[in-house]
């Protein structure tokens, strides 16, 4: 794969800018908001060929002497299930699943904050689970006044009626498992509480996107509306940094609304002026300077840009977008002079399941996925009465990397029949064909005393990093499967079958 991104430069710059922004005076705290995703990014790793998506968390684990992790969560999110998309789970065990891997880096974990907190079975059972495990927790309330009454706001009833959580650290960073989960109002409470304690603190921001130094229709900026379409996030250009500095800046809607209403809280805590004069002086991103390869890096945006709009579809055609969000998605995409096909998977698995419909009808529900080898090769699969489409197309595109023949038979057939007499007896499922976790473990099954089907399964490592397309929805449990071994898996808007349960 190209690269186009430096990620050690990256690493050393942002660790500095940071370092710089906490100061030489040991009396002073910055409580850093770190937006996005502390560790997997997989789309800033997407938009960025090069960049480490455990970037941020290798950068926080250069400063660990100095740094401690406090993680707040909406309660409203936990009473409603709110799933993580990209790894299919709640916020709830998101949190728990970020306190695993922070300690992995040895990095100090404070505090859970639940945000907003509402006296309820499913808040109070996840406080005691962790409260249990040796986790510290705290609840914070519906600050009264947010976000325009100033006044009870920095007062005894506004983030004084929250507890102060107490640090130790000169930085403090405060992340989230998603999008509104009170990172800026964890940051802002404590601050009111330094203050009052006659402490100094300090506010910042860290957001990989924007990119506040790349110019507005800046491929990687457009790539970032195209995965917020959801939140209708629009990119603008920042009038605040403008006629403080006559500098362009992007930044975002939100952040921009946003701003006045924080300078004064900042100010009324601080009782001076507030040292930002814009939204983009609170951030201390240095993304863009890290910028190698522009081309690289604007052909993977716009892949991404399609990649989100396909992902839109899906999302629309099973309720969970609506049609201003598709609509603003196939903006984004036909603005860029793109459309789906640019996607290369996307017409060579169009196009062998047109092929098989016209050779037979009876082919015509079958699915049929394909991907491109880190050759360049693509390769297909297609549903059978034995297996998923998926399972299919693993099995024949580490046979490419093998060398061996297409038609080679890599699965003991005695194994795949003792799979589907299980599922078909003991399990009672009506779908006898292998999903696509059970083909690789038939696979691994082989492997025992096939030394072919071993070499296959050391294979599978290399398609990391590679694109594939399906012509219906996958599963979430066969797109959970793509997306551990990291291929970067999206299919049409249409089910495989008109079953509304089983389909």
């Amino acid at each position: 794969m190209k690269t186009g991104f430096d990620a050690e430069k990256y690493l050393e710059e942002q660790s500095k800018y940071i370092l710089e922004r906490i100061g030489n005076d040991k009396d002073t705290r910055l409580y850093l908001e770190f937006g996005g995703k502390l560790v997997q990014d997989l789309h800033a790793a997407r938009v960025l060929p090069g960049f480490d998506e455990n970037a941020k968390i290798k950068l926080l684990a250069r400063m660990k002497e100095h740094a401690e992790i406090i993680i707040p969560v909406y309660a409203g999110d936990i009473i409603a299930s709110k799933t993580r998309s990209d790894f299919g789970i709640t916020y709830d065990l998101e949190v728990m699943r970020l306190i695993d891997m922070f300690r992995s880096y040895d990095l100090s974990v404070n505090s859970v904050v639940i945000t907003r907190y509402e006296d309820n079975p499913a808040v109070n059972n996840f406080i005691n689970k962790l409260e249990r495990r040796g986790i510290k927790t705290y609840k914070h309330y519906y600050t009264k006044g947010y976000p325009t009454n100033v006044d009870l706001i920095v007062s005894e009833e506004g983030y004084g009626a929250n507890p102060y959580i107490e640090v130790s650290k000169p930085l403090v960073v405060v992340n989230g498992p998603g999008p509104g989960s009170g990172k800026l109002a964890t940051c802002l409470s404590q601050l009111y509480h330094e203050f009052r304690r006659g402490k100094t603190a300090r506010y910042a921001k860290f957001e990989t996107f924007p990119v506040w130094n790349l110019p507005l229709k800046h491929p990687v900026n457009i790539a970032y509306e195209a995965a917020t379409v959801d939140l209708k996030d629009v990119n603008m250009i920042d009038p605040f940094h403008l006629e403080a500095y006559g500098v362009t800046a992007v930044n975002y809607n939100r952040d921009i609304e946003m701003f006045p209403v924080v300078r004064r809280i900042i100010e009324k805590i601080t009782g001076g002026e507030s040292e930002y004069k814009s939204p983009t002086d609170m951030g201390v991103n240095r993304v863009g300077f890290c910028i190698t390869d522009e081309a690289v890096v604007s052909e993977a945006c716009k892949q991404e840009v399609v990649r989100r709009y396909l992902m839109t579809c899906v999302d629309y055609k099973k309720g969970k977008a609506d049609e201003e969000t598709l609509q603003r998605s196939k903006l984004l995409m036909d603005d860029m002079g793109l459309n789906d096909k640019y996607r290369e998977t996307v017409k060579p698995a169009r196009d062998y399941r047109e092929y098989k419909i016209n050779q037979d009808k009876k082919y015509e529900n079958c699915v049929v996925m394909a991907m491109k080898l880190p050759n360049g090769k693509i390769v297909t699969g297609r549903s059978s009465r034995r297996m998923a489409a998926g399972g299919a197309l693993l099995l024949n595109a580490v046979k490419v990397l093998c060398g061996y023949d297409d038609d080679l038979f890599l699965v003991s057939e005695e194994v795949v029949d003792a799979m589907h007499k299980l599922k078909a007896g003991a399990l009672h499922k009506e779908k006898e064909s292998l999903t696509v976790d059970e083909v690789l473990s038939a696979l691994a099954i082989s492997a025992v005393d096939n030394p072919r089907a071993e070499a296959a399964v050391d294979k599978l490592k290399e398609l990391r990093g590679c694109t594939a397309h399906c012509t219906a929805i996958l599963s979430d449990r066969d797109a959970q499967v793509f997306h551990d071994l990291g291929i970067d898996a999206t299919c049409d808007a249409e089910f495989s079958s008109n079953n509304l349960y089983l389909g």
